[in-house]
């Protein structure tokens, strides 16, 4: 039976996903909603800390950091597409960002990766619920150096190297003790011994062409904030001038 931090199932689903198990069509959720922030909590653009996106970013992660209630601050999700635009996502881990970009690691076999190959363009999700904001970003994305990928690679668990080691990621396996068996055997092989990055798995950097910052109101009026690069010989009177290249723009909810 699955738990729901230590409850059944069944006690924690809403009458309307009850009745949906036994036997109901459609499982009706218009009256899910959560309350976000008052208008005087206002996400305004004098709030900004910075009008460097890379910087605003920063200042909103440590707010994140200081949050208790956000067990993993820095899970995001990674959407990517096919060269014909078929999409896919899924929840990632961030391991780093600066001025150049935001910086995660995955298997280049693995669906993402081989997307990422041909449509090497990605867009990533934050999406911090207690603070009732969220941060998108768009960019194209490279791969990093093998120097890179080696180091970080060389600072994760040993057990978490030889996971990767194991898992041909996104290829069809027999079951779960296939698994077992090729991870006890890598543990063994490894005892001893460092265990080397698999050649497929690589470090991925998403340089930022647009940065949004989204806050929650209770009205439904979010506000959204927008940075994007500069375009040429911009004049719209809404478009104000950042730092860095970038302009920012208010956008409708």
């Amino acid at each position: 039976m699955i738990t729901c931090r230590g409850l059944l199932w069944f006690a924690c689903v809403s009458p309307a996903a009850r009745a949906l198990t036994v036997g109901s069509d459609i499982m009706d959720l218009s009256s899910m909603r959560k309350t976000y922030r008052s208008d005087h909590e206002a996400f305004e653009e004098s709030h900004l800390v910075s009008l460097n996106p890379i910087t605003q970013f920063s200042a909103w992660f440590e707010e994140v950091l200081q949050c208790p209630s956000i067990a993993e601050p820095n899970a995001m999700c990674l959407a990517t597409a096919t060269r014909d635009g078929k999409p896919s996502a899924r929840m990632v881990l961030l391991k780093g960002f600066g001025v150049d970009g935001f910086r995660f690691y995955t298997n280049q076999e693995s669906r993402k990766g081989k997307e990422l190959e041909t449509n090497p363009v990605a867009s990533l999700l934050f999406f911090w619920e207690p603070l009732n904001r969220q941060v998108r970003i768009e960019g194209p994305v490279e791969r990093l150096s093998a120097q890179e990928s080696d180091t970080y690679f060389h600072t994760r668990p040993k057990s978490s190297q030889i996971g990767a080691a194991v898992s041909k990621q996104s290829q069809v396996i027999p079951d779960r003790e296939y698994l077992r068996q090729k991870n006890a055997e890598l543990e063994e092989m490894y005892k001893d011994k460092e265990v080397p990055r698999p050649p497929e798995w690589w470090g991925y950097i998403v340089r930022p062409s647009m940065i949004e910052f989204w806050q929650g109101q209770t009205n439904r009026l979010h506000d959204r904030i927008v940075f994007r690069q500069a375009k040429e010989d911009e004049t719209s009177p809404y478009t104000h001038q950042g730092e860095g290249g970038w302009v920012y723009e208010r956008l409708a909810p």
